[in-house]
């Protein structure tokens, strides 16, 4: 039997609990963001909060539900902006309805953020309205309209960032730039535009600079400032290590500027990079007041990079451990069996502490691979140091200023000039004595010269590394004021040298004793500064 088809058209059902029937009013917010470099009345912050505050209560068939904002933020990236963000959750969480917003630009300039983000509203029920565009992502075609107006909003980004990039480039040829104020302590713009020092800023920074120079490590510098409550640039009483390393690094502190540290290769894909020789560098001297001089920077520098290496050499040893500053001796003494440093233990013998130095490759493998390493008491250990410090002042007055100007001269690129030349002369002079006296004796003793070798050899490598040294004095740079008056300030703190140490000082190790080489039989050798020697015995 043959039945006729029909359709039966079934109405919606009104009764819904989220329909308009028990909710009159749309749930209506808005997002408003300004860039700092936008100065036009009309699209002022406030202006655009005022406005659709205005707007959405003067209509009766909406609801305030938020004013949501970001001042002075990117809209490429969307992670760092807190309102659109909150605005989102609140959307997912079902308290808004319909977004009005200025136009796509202000909603992102990445296309595919834009597309994204609506789409994802679209599945929480919330219409997005862009006034300038005039589109309403509750239409049909909206989507292709929109895709279309983002890539050129997209499109507009990229070339003012290009341009703003451009710009700062150029500027950067001749010099120009923005000093950065809010990033760093210790400067403020003065009356004239120019960086003006901040008193009270600038002795932390110089207390920061002269604590590191002094052997403290960062994170006692860090319990420094934070016991004395000093407050970061950002406010905050609590200081990061990094934050510390990061003011020590800052040529700006010294009066200098290098321009051009970081690039920005791609507006979408990331921040600014490293620039590691991608682009031209501008170093800009003497641009302003250093709150630190030039030679106490330097020295900084110096120091960051003799941690740095020595705590990489000794990652890859087992427990060999990051840079110690808290006492000199640490990174200072080493075996002279196996080479690896000398660490600071506690023994406990019957209830007795004893404080000792230990090898530690023996600490950490017993005999397997340092069989003749000894342990140090440290009481013993001190002895020895005062006493080759004592060895040390004991030199005629010539001989001990032009050494103790060479051994902090070193690290500073103070040269010893003639004097200098005078004294490794002399030592190159006693070197050859020795080795001449050296071969009489193998020959008086019937003995073939190759049983000398070994010692032949190193008095040859030593009048080698003297010889290096007197032409690198002779090559540089002479008459530069600074450090002649460095070299004077040196010399008068030399005048007052205390001629008899009596008492260990770790002040003294850090800025006299380069390293110390400890040996199976308790020798100590004893390396200053300018390569000067002592051996001591324990």
């Amino acid at each position: 039997m043959n039945r006729e088809r029909r359709i039966i058209v079934i109405q919606p059902n009104r009764k819904d609990s989220k329909s308009t029937a028990s909710r009159t009013k749309l749930r209506v917010a808005a997002y408003c963001r300004v860039s700092t470099e936008e100065e036009e009345q009309q699209g002022s912050f406030e202006i655009q909060k005022e406005f659709y505050t205005a707007k959405i209560n003067s209509t009766p068939e909406w609801q305030l539900a938020g004013i949501y904002a970001d001042d002075g933020i990117s809209g490429v990236h969307t992670k760092k902006r807190d309102g659109f963000n909150q605005m989102i959750q609140d959307c997912k969480k079902h308290k808004i309805d319909l977004i009005l917003t200025k136009s796509i630009s202000r909603f992102a300039r990445n296309t595919v953020d834009s597309i994204q983000y609506v789409r994802m509203l679209k599945l929480f029920g919330v219409t997005v309205i862009f006034e300038k565009e005039n589109i309403n992502t509750s239409t049909m075609n909206s989507e292709m309209l929109l895709t279309v107006l983002s890539a050129f909003a997209q499109a507009e980004s990229e070339s003012i960032s290009q341009n703003i990039s451009r710009g700062k480039r150029m500027g950067f040829r001749h010099g120009r730039f923005s000093f950065p104020y809010a990033q760093m302590l210790g400067y403020r713009k003065g009356a004239d535009g120019q960086p003006e020092i901040i008193p009270e800023q600038a002795e932390l920074i110089r207390m920061i600079y002269t604590s590191y120079l002094h052997g403290d490590s960062l994170q006692t510098i860090k319990s420094k400032v934070e016991a004395g409550g000093y407050k970061t640039v950002r406010g905050n009483t609590t200081w990061s290590t990094q934050a510390l390393l990061r003011i020590l690094q800052n040529e700006k502190y010294c009066g200098d500027v290098l321009l051009q540290k970081t690039f920005t290769d791609n507006v979408l894909t990331g921040g600014p990079k490293k620039n590691t020789g991608q682009l031209p560098q501008y170093y800009i001297e003497n641009n302003h007041e250093g709150i630190v001089t030039k030679q106490m920077y330097r020295e900084v520098q110096a120091e960051i990079a003799r941690r740095n290496s020595k705590s990489c050499a000794n990652q890859r040893k087992k427990k060999r451990g990051r840079y110690n500053s808290k006492y000199a001796l640490s990174e200072r003494l080493y075996c002279g069996e196996c080479g690896s440093p000398y660490k600071r233990v506690t023994w406990n013998i019957h209830g007795r502490k004893e404080i000792v130095w230990r090898c530690v490759s023996r600490l950490d493998y017993g005999k397997k691979y340092c069989k003749d390493s000894v342990t140090v008491e440290e009481a013993a250990l001190h002895g020895a140091v005062v006493r080759a410090l004592n060895r040390f002042h004991a030199e005629d007055e010539s001989t001990y200023l032009t050494l103790m100007k060479a051994t902090i001269g070193e690290a500073i690129g103070i040269n010893g000039g003639s004097e200098e030349i005078d004294l490794l002369t002399r030592r190159i002079d006693a070197l050859n004595k020795r080795m001449l006296e050296l071969v009489n004796e193998t020959v008086a003793a019937g003995k073939d010269v190759e049983s000398s070798e070994d010692e032949f050899k190193s008095i040859s490598d030593q009048i080698e590394q003297l010889n290096r040294r007197i032409a690198a004095i002779q090559e540089s740079v002479r008459g530069d004021a600074t450090r002649q008056a460095r070299l004077e300030e040196i010399q008068s703190i030399i005048a007052k040298r205390n001629a008899n140490e009596t008492q260990y000082d770790d002040s003294i190790v850090r800025q006299m004793i380069e390293c110390i080489k400890v040996y199976g039989d308790g020798r100590l050798t004893i390396i200053f500064g300018g390569g000067y020697e002592i051996e001591e015995t324990l």
